[in-house]
């Protein structure tokens, strides 16, 4: 498998808004895949009315020179144990049912759609309202249709969190429940996909534990992005009262229309939040960057920090042996202003490539150029291969084996090398890392 940089679109393309243009946008970045997720509920609104209009808004704006990868969440009003339209996907209530039309869609998108994955990091109680057992029943049942739609498709276990692997000093539910899919549904799915968030230098040690677990079968990174806010440890104590308050919230049910009326987090969180705003001033500048609305000179920052990480996220993945890596995510899911005091926004909302200017996803940030630029780099690249620097452990050296470029860096001691003082704190404002040619 050639290496191939892709981009997430979001997690409801179609559902609420009017399906928008994004293909080309992501092809101009060098991306050569995009992943986007649909719903039972989108796809068949009423029993027996199938309705592929965003599938086909899809299909209709990508050419063949970018691949596609369909997450799929079993989420229906009518036809899930669970009743929603979006949040958590359940076991359907007819297994066949939902099967039907599962193949009836990979049959409409044969030949188009390489990658059909089923649900997304399932362990999670927002995403899988169901067990391990009843995830490997439904994954089964989903490759069987899959199959019987494009013998040629290839089905993608649900995506897995960073950190579930390594063995816990104490139960851990999230690794019992992957542990348990691997060995019953091995013959179920064709690629792992390992999600790379949280400490990016942890990425290779991640990866050999993924491969220990699934054994032979291949691994990609359907999703990365960073820094997060809480990678900072002093950020901790000011988000101590958000915290108190509930944080995020393990939702019973979330419709799309709790997403679009602000009903994400709870009233005592939004209140802390509140609070925590009316001090933004006051707080560190790693938590700052990360707010709506900070000082340009701090969003400025953490744009830089984010193309740094882009760059260190994808060396570190790539020169383990992976092949696809796909950002977390192209551009905001609509051009409305997001909510600051929901506080997954505050952790997430800022891992966008692009804006929206008017109804156009036109304006590119830092971390879109270092994409960029980052895939033409790789454009023939046979592999990357980590170059160890004698005596200098913090020295991190890649060649792209195959077209003269090395990549380096070195990794810093504190978070925030001197480069910038804001507000009495040194921050780095400059890239972390460099392009050579070998000579």
């Amino acid at each position: 498998m050639d290496i191939q940089l892709g981009v997430v679109r979001g997690i409801q393309y179609g559902l609420y808004n009017k399906p928008d243009t994004f293909a080309p946008q992501a092809k101009e970045l060098g991306a050569g895949l995009v992943r986007v997720f649909f719903y039972w509920s989108q796809l068949e609104p009423e029993p027996g009315r199938h309705d592929w209009s965003a599938v086909d808004a899809v299909l209709d704006q990508v050419d063949d020179g970018t691949e596609l990868w369909f997450t799929l969440g079993a989420s229906s009003p009518w036809g899930s144990t669970r009743s929603t339209d979006l949040l958590p996907a359940s076991p359907p209530v007819d297994p066949a049912a939902y099967a039907a039309t599962l193949r009836a869609l990979v049959e409409h998108c044969r030949g188009r759609v390489r990658y059909w994955q089923c649900e997304n990091e399932p362990c999670i109680a927002l995403f899988w309202a169901g067990t391990a057992a009843d995830y490997v029943a439904h994954l089964t049942s989903f490759h069987q249709a899959v199959k019987s739609g494009d013998p040629d498709a290839t089905v993608v276990l649900g995506g897995c969190p960073p950190g579930v692997f390594p063995a816990p000093d104490e139960p851990d539910g999230e690794r019992d429940f992957f542990l348990q899919v691997i060995e019953e549904g091995r013959d179920a799915y064709d690629v792992f996909d390992i999600h790379l968030y949280g400490d990016p230098y942890l990425i290779p040690d991640t990866i050999r534990d993924v491969r220990a677990a699934v054994g032979d079968k291949p691994v990609v990174a359907g999703e990365y992005n960073g820094p997060l806010p809480l990678q900072y440890p002093e950020v901790f104590e000011h988000l101590t009262e958000v915290f108190e308050a509930g944080g995020v919230q393990p939702w019973h049910r979330l419709t799309v229309e709790d997403l679009h009326e602000g009903r994400l987090t709870t009233e005592p969180v939004r209140a802390a939040m509140k609070r925590l705003y009316d001090r933004m001033a006051e707080l560190p500048p790693n938590l700052q960057m990360f707010m709506t609305g900070c000082p340009e000179e701090l969003e400025a920052l953490r744009h830089r920090l984010n193309a740094d990480d882009l760059v260190i996220r994808n060396m570190l993945a790539l020169s383990c042996g992976i092949r696809l890596t796909v950002c977390w995510q192209l551009g905001p899911d609509t051009p409305t202003t997001p909510d600051p005091y929901n506080f997954l926004q505050l952790l997430f909302s800022k891992f966008q490539l692009m804006a929206f200017e008017g109804d156009t996803m036109s304006v590119r940030h830092p971390c879109a150029d270092a994409f960029a630029e980052l895939s033409s780099r790789l454009a023939g690249a046979e592999d990357v291969r980590r170059v160890e620097v004698p005596g200098r452990p913090d020295a991190y050296v890649f060649e792209l084996v195959g077209t003269g470029v090395e990549v380096a860096w070195l990794r810093p001691s504190t978070p925030e090398p001197p480069a910038l003082v804001w507000n009495g704190t040194v921050l780095r404002s400059q890239p972390q890392y460099g392009y050579a040619h070998r000579s």
